[in-house]
């Protein structure tokens, strides 16, 4: 078989010039391929301190599919981490996340950022001092600056923290992977993690937050609903009323102004009546005269799965709770401000847990929507 001399000495020529570039570059921030059909993520870029404890919080939450350490924020190039800890570049250490947007919102992964950091640190995060340590939402449009602009206001409106939230929030720039030996640090190197972890009073401060939950031996809050199997039907007939079960199960709809919590003005949270999972709370509750339990928001996009119903042949966006898979109501756009939106939900889908029975019921970590 006869070759080409050409194509054997542009082959030749190619594989000289990678060589040169893989030898130049050794210990540099080149992208490692990562098996993920990127083509259906997201990415989000979060800046809350050690990249290694921002990536091990950010890859407990489901829908996140993938977290990778790096760098931004400065205009150097090529930075190394020698470079960005010892503060001789502008950058910070932060992670890019890479998630399913069909299973989690931006806006959860905002909630989850504020309830793993400490934002109203302006010199640092925990053990670490320094720029390259304080706390950013770099957003890629302008949705997304809204999102984090909206949650960091009701986090002050709620007064959840006891020192205003110092967290910028900025366009994102450039990204520069961090080296190999840092990504997935807390797996790779368990012992050393957990000691620097505990050491720096990062999980202290959280509890001291929002509770003490339960935690895991990385410091993750793990809640009973994330283990919960959903029953079989025939367990769920037991289990449920002849109404809950046709609400929940088979997408009913209750009668209006004849059902238990149109009109319940009690403090607490309601929860989905088959895994318990938190829904909507008693502060975003408002009477709207439809007869059904009305709220301009969910504690937590966390919990709320949206899908489009056309039963009444137009279309309607359906809430169901995420664990369970339970129908719990719609949602329409005439509701009042800060949303404009209406959660008009079945009180049949849904437990309320009054205030004072929230500490005992295991939603300690939801008593700062009542601070």
């Amino acid at each position: 078989m006869k070759i080409n001399k050409s194509i054997l000495t542009t082959g030749i020529v190619v594989v000289v010039i990678l060589s040169v570039y893989l030898y130049e570059n050794q210990g540099r921030n080149i992208i490692t391929p990562i098996n993920i059909q990127a083509d259906k993520l997201s990415e989000a870029y979060f800046a809350g301190g050690c990249f290694w404890c921002v990536e091990s919080d950010f890859e407990k939450l489901d829908g996140v599919k993938e977290v990778i350490s790096g760098y931004m924020g400065g205009e150097e190039k090529d930075s190394t981490y020698k470079d960005v800890s010892s503060g001789l570049t502008k950058h910070r250490e932060l992670v890019k996340v890479l998630y399913d947007p069909s299973s989690v919102s931006y806006e959860s992964l905002v909630w989850w950022f504020f309830r793993h950091i400490d934002p109203t640190d302006e010199g640092g995060s925990f053990y670490d001092r320094g720029h390259q340590y304080t706390s950013a939402i770099y957003y890629q449009n302008e949705n997304e600056k809204i999102i984090a602009e909206s949650v960091i206001k009701e986090l002050e409106e709620e007064d959840v923290f006891k020192k205003p939230i110092v967290t910028d929030i900025e366009k994102a720039l450039e990204f520069y992977q961090a080296e190999d030996y840092h990504q997935d640090y807390y797996k790779n190197n368990p012992l050393r993690y957990r000691y620097y972890r505990e050491g720096s009073g990062r999980d202290k401060y959280i509890e001291s937050i929002w509770g003490s939950g339960e935690f895991n031996d990385l410091g993750i809050t793990k809640n009973p609903w994330s283990d919960f199997k959903k029953p079989s039907d025939e367990e769920l007939k037991n289990l449920l009323t002849k109404l809950q079960y046709e609400i929940t199960q088979k997408e009913g709809t209750e009668t209006p102004f004849k059902n238990e919590y149109d009109q319940n003005k009690e403090k607490g949270i309601y929860v989905d009546i088959i895994s318990g999972e938190p829904l909507f709370s008693s502060t975003h509750k408002y009477d709207s005269g439809t007869g059904w339990p009305s709220f301009y928001r969910p504690i937590s996009d966390e919990f709320i799965v949206k899908k489009t119903d056309y039963k009444l042949i137009l279309p309607r966006v359906e809430i169901k709770s995420k664990y369970a898979d339970s129908h719990i109501g719609h949602v329409f756009k005439d509701g009042p401000e800060p949303t404009g939106l209406r959660y008009c939900m079945n009180s049949s889908a849904m437990k309320f847990i009054p205030l004072e029975e929230m500490e005992q019921k295991g939603y300690l970590n939801y008593l700062y929507l009542f601070n």
